[in-house]
C-alpha cells in the first residue's frame, strides 16, 4: 500500500504545463483479494469492530492507490500536491465479504470550477462477482486553479449539521492517529505524519486524514446501521493533532445525521447515513 513513491512522482512532475482536461482513461485492478490482517488493523485505527464484513469506509482504502496513480499523472490537469479532499460520498449496495475477489476501478469526472478555484471527482467502483457492490466518490480542491465553466452535473449541496444533536462520544485524537491511518490507507500526504512536515505546507501541527475521521464517526454508528447505505460526508475545518473532538448525531427518518466539532469553534465534519 505504500504511496511515497507515487507522491514523489507527483511533486517532481508538479511543475511545468499539465493538461487542461481529464485523462479518458481509468486505472483497474482485477481480483483484488482482501488481506486479513490489513482489515483487521484498519478496523482497529478507525474504531471499527474485526469481522468478516468489509466497513462501508474501508473499500476506498484499496481504491485510493489507483487514485493516486491517475493523479499523480501529468495529463491530470489538477497537480496532486496541494489538493484538499473536501467531500466523500460512498454508496454500498450490500455486505461484503472479505473472502470476495473484487474487481476496482477509478475514472475522473466533473472537473469544475469552484469560488476557491477547481474541483474534481474521483469516482471508484467495486464490482464482486460482475456485479457492483460499493461505489466512492472523493471529491478534491485544488485552491487558486482554473476549469472549465462546466463539465457534467453540478454538485449537490453538502450535508446538513446537526442542529441540537445528542452528544455520543468525545475523543482524545492524539498526535499518533496521522501515522496510524498512514499506515494502513497508504496516504502519506506529509501533512498528516509530523508536525514539521505539515508546516512545511501552512498547518500548525499536523492534521487528522478527513477519511480517518470519517471512518471513526461511521464506527460509532456500528450495529445501527443497514447493510446497505449511502454515507455523504463534508470536510470542514482541519482536525489538528493531537485536539479533543465531539461526535454529534441525530435520527433523521432512517438514518443519521453526524457532525464532529471541537467543543467550541471548528466543525471538521458534517454528514448524513441513509438507507
Amino acid at each position: 500500500m505504500g504511496l511515497a513513491p507515487q507522491y514523489l512522482k507527483a511533486a517532481v512532475g508538479s511543475f511545468g504545463p499539465r493538461a487542461s482536461v481529464l485523462p479518458d482513461r481509468e486505472r483497474s485492478r482485477e481480483g483484488v483479494s482482501v488481506d486479513r490482517s490489513h482489515l483487521a488493523a484498519y478496523a482497529r485505527v478507525c474504531g471499527f469492530a474485526v469481522d468478516d464484513v468489509l466497513p462501508p469506509t474501508y473499500p476506498h482504502v484499496l481504491a485510493f492507490p489507483l487514485q493516486v496513480e491517475l493523479m499523480a499523472d501529468r495529463a491530470f490537469p489538477l497537480p496532486l500536491p496541494g489538493l484538499v479532499h473536501i467531500r466523500n460520498t460512498i454508496t454500498v449496495h450490500r455486505g461484503i465479504d472479505a473472502a470476495e475477489p473484487l474487481d476496482v476501478r477509478v475514472h475522473a469526472e466533473r472537473f469544475v470550477a469552484h469560488p476557491k478555484g477547481a474541483q474534481v471527482d474521483l469516482v471508484a467502483r467495486v464490482d464482486a462477482g460482475g456485479e457492483p457492490v460499493w461505489l466512492g466518490r472523493s471529491t478534491y480542491l485544488a485552491r487558486g486553479a482554473t476549469a472549465p465553466a462546466a463539465d457534467g452535473d453540478p454538485a449537490p449541496a453538502p450535508p446538513p449539521g446537526v442542529s441540537g444533536g445528542a452528544l455520543a462520544a468525545v475523543w482524545r485524537v492524539d498526535g499518533g492517529t496521522g501515522r496510524r491511518y498512514a499506515g494502513v490507507s497508504g496516504d502519506v500526504n506529509p501533512i498528516h505524519l509530523h508536525p514539521l512536515t505539515a508546516r512545511a505546507f501552512g498547518f500548525p501541527r499536523a492534521i487528522a486524514h478527513g477519511m480517518w475521521t470519517a471512518g471513526r464517526a461511521l464506527a460509532a454508528l456500528q450495529g445501527r446501521l443497514p447493510a446497505a447505505l449511502t454515507y455523504d460526508v463534508a470536510f470542514g475545518k482541519p482536525l489538528l493533532l493531537p485536539s479533543t473532538v465531539e461526535l454529534h448525531a441525530a435520527p433523521a427518518g432512517d438514518g443519521w445525521n453526524l457532525d464532529v466539532r471541537r467543543r467550541v469553534g471548528a466543525v471538521h465534519l458534517t454528514a448524513t447515513v441513509r438507507p
